[in-house]
């Protein structure tokens, strides 16, 4: 790389296009396969082979084969709002670890979502299993109504002098926190999937919302270029500030991912938002969805000669 470089591309593209005839060969014989959403497939593309692409020319129309945020991570978790969230304890105590893990199994219902049901065990054997992340940290996935309510009863056990302060936080790997069409926004098929407007929203509305740390940075996950990132920190410190930030800016955190992805179309997307207004938790605008056959029958009967 250093004494040759335009040799070390030409051998890396010759990796990549072998690479590719590899993963075709095991999906013609029936294999799924699916891409992190490391940009892989990008990176074929620009090795030169173009029927990696869709319509065998443009990579923004996407690829012959799925990442797997659109075939798994999205409909499973980021149309519902399912997204990494953590926490930390500042203290650095075990103590404090082991208080949140009660608190946060209290806020769980195991039986509401099978993404629930799941958590709820995770973090039932998490110190049997010494699942440290970090300095005292946890991290599961969780919905905006989960995140908000163990936040506030984190808030609450800190106000108590039970636990010392937490801070909270998630991975950009979210339903609102990147817009990537490479990954975090694959199954985005409004067109959209290519706009940095969601991220970009998203922090903004963090930032005004009063979270004590919000970040807007490129290309995590996929290269720098091909992704807009956003992120947050709040600091629980047991005052009624906070738990005001918790009400307000979590959901603008998670809900504003979910509604793009019911504009979208998605299915699961659409029932989560609907169920969040009328649950009277804010108003997100739903996508009004056509009748195919309505439409096909209306031009037939006004605008088809004899209607045929």
């Amino acid at each position: 790389m250093n004494t040759d470089k335009p040799r070390f591309r030409r051998l890396v593209d010759e990796s990549l296009r072998r690479h590719f005839r590899a993963i075709k060969r095991l999906t013609e014989a029936g294999a799924y396969f699916f891409d992190y959403g490391n940009s892989f497939m990008k990176a074929v593309f620009d090795a030169g082979v173009k029927e990696i692409c869709r319509d065998g020319e443009n990579p923004l129309g996407g690829f012959i084969w799925p990442s797997y945020v659109e075939d798994i991570m999205g409909p499973l978790l980021f149309d519902y709002g399912y997204g990494p969230f953590r926490w930390v304890c500042l203290s650095g105590k075990d103590k404090d670890l082991e208080a949140t893990d009660k608190a946060a199994l209290e806020c769980i219902d195991p039986g509401r979502r099978y993404q629930d049901y799941d958590n709820y065990h995770w973090l039932l054997r998490a110190k049997e299993n010494n699942l440290v992340v970090g300095t005292k940290a946890r991290i599961l996935y969780q919905d905006a109504e989960g995140r908000a309510k163990i936040a506030l009863r984190f808030n609450e056990l800190v106000r108590e002098g039970v636990i010392g302060p937490v801070m909270i936080g998630r991975d950009h790997h979210d339903a609102g926190g990147t817009d990537s069409p490479f990954r975090e926004t694959a199954n985005i098929k409004d067109g959209s999937n290519i706009m940095a407007d969601t991220a970009t929203h998203v922090f903004a509305g963090n930032a005004a919302r009063g979270m004590t740390l919000a970040a807007l940075h490129n290309g995590g996950g996929v290269g720098i270029g091909k992704a807009i990132n956003g992120g947050f920190g709040l600091l629980l410190d047991g005052s009624p500030r906070t738990d005001e930030i918790i009400k307000c800016a979590i959901a603008w955190d998670v809900m504003a991912g979910v509604a793009r992805r019911s504009w979208a179309r998605n299915r699961a997307a659409i029932e989560v938002a609907g169920e969040y207004n009328r649950a009277g938790r804010g108003r997100i605008t739903l996508p009004f969805l056509a009748d195919d056959d309505l439409i096909k029958k209306l031009v037939k009967e006004k605008y088809v000669p004899g209607g045929k």
